[in-house]
């Protein structure tokens, strides 16, 4: 059984949902199909050009990502438009790579500082993981972060502004035990019920974290083949 360690897992709404996990190590990734409730036939994968564009040589530095409907659209996207946020480090630093699902190719890099995104900066290298915070009902402007020193952040981003405090019982209900050993997350933005946010952890464990009560589901659950089918495969 492989051990999951130093990847970042990101959620896929354009289509059947899915999750993808980016292998840092090995420079491959994996799709999980959440309808299937599977890793397809044929995974994982080299990281490329034909399959993540011109984002490919920039995995292994990829940090954190996670995807948005119709939040800041702009000449090339659309409100409806699903884009991948992915966040990553190249020699001029903290960089945001704007990916189209819907096209499934790079709409733009920028340094973080350019982009709606920079007020994380002075974060950037404590962040982990981070989601859309979308509840039932309308279109929320409001995300969330994991900071690896057991802090997290609530963003604004239509006012540009956030909040920092502790995960504890207030912020994060039933979390703050397994604070430092998050290594990753993504949401499985789930049609006409509660969303889940998936968190990884250190030890091939993950919490189910129900967004809209804001409160941890299940966990900490073993990563294995009938919680995750196909993710442990060989090759990770």
């Amino acid at each position: 059984m492989s051990e999951l360690k130093n990847f970042v897992a990101v959620d896929w709404r354009s289509g059947k949902d899915r999750i993808y996990f980016f292998f840092k190590d090995s420079n491959k990734y994996t799709r999980f199909n959440i309808n299937d409730n599977k890793v397809p036939a044929g995974y994982p994968r080299a990281v490329a050009p034909d399959n993540w564009d011109s984002f490919h040589c920039h995995v292994k530095n990829l940090r954190f990502g996670f995807t948005t409907t119709g939040v800041a659209p702009d000449d090339q996207s659309g409100s409806d438009d699903d884009i991948l946020w992915l966040f990553y480090t190249d020699e001029s630093g903290p960089m945001v790579c704007k990916y189209d699902q819907d096209l499934d190719k790079v709409r733009s890099t920028c340094p973080i500082e350019q982009t709606i995104w920079a007020i994380l900066t002075p974060y950037f290298n404590q962040i982990v993981a981070g989601t859309w915070w979308e509840m039932p009902g309308f279109k929320s402007q409001i995300f969330r972060f994991l900071l690896n020193d057991g802090n997290t952040l609530a963003l604004n981003i239509a006012k540009n502004r956030f909040m920092r405090e502790k995960i504890d019982e207030k912020s994060w209900p039933g979390l703050e035990p397994y604070k430092h050993r998050i290594i990753t997350a993504a949401q499985n933005d789930r049609t006409l019920a509660d969303s889940y946010y998936y968190i990884f952890l250190t030890g091939n464990q993950y919490i189910r974290y129900n967004i809209r009560l804001n409160q941890i589901d299940g966990g900490p659950i073993d990563v294995d083949e009938t919680s995750w089918p196909g993710l442990l495969n060989d090759g990770l």
